[in-house]
């Protein structure tokens, strides 16, 4: 993992408002017919270069709490109306996992929620914005904004 200061991006998407609790409980979670409905609308239309991310914001605590979520993308797509987000500007810790997806990036939170519930974590959560970035197929970074 690396810490990084990032500027201020913008992208596009769609959101759903949830939390843990649901995510965890069969037949509330919205985050799986969330992408569900990126793929079946966006992912056509994004071309080699766009880039997709899972944004986490608006959070209303921490990640206890009710929390944004968007599937979303750097290329602007004038034929649907999408939501805005911005990954705000700050200081980050980026985690990195390779493999088979989804299953990549569930194992890849797992080792984010250790990382921060330990007692010697030498970081702690923002709360501000957080993000997965699909690097390709089968490699995702997840960026959590730090104090």
């Amino acid at each position: 993992m690396t810490v990084q200061f990032l500027e201020q991006r913008s992208l596009n998407g769609l959101k759903v408002r949830t939390n843990n609790q649901d995510e965890m409980t069969e037949g509330k979670g919205k985050i799986g017919p969330l992408w569900q409905d990126f793929y079946q609308t966006i992912a056509s239309e994004l071309n080699e270069n766009a880039q997709v991310f899972g944004v986490y914001t608006n959070y209303d605590t921490d990640h206890t709490g009710p929390f944004d979520v968007y599937a979303a993308t750097s290329q602007p797509i004038s034929k649907l109306v999408l939501d805005k987000v911005d990954i705000q500007a700050g200081n980050y810790l980026k985690f990195q996992k390779t493999g088979e997806m989804p299953q990549a990036v569930i194992d890849l939170w797992g080792e984010v929620w250790a990382y921060f519930s330990s007692r010697d974590c030498q970081h702690k959560r923002a709360y501000t914005t957080d993000f997965e970035l699909y690097k390709s197929p089968d490699e995702v970074e997840i960026t959590i904004s730090i104090q």
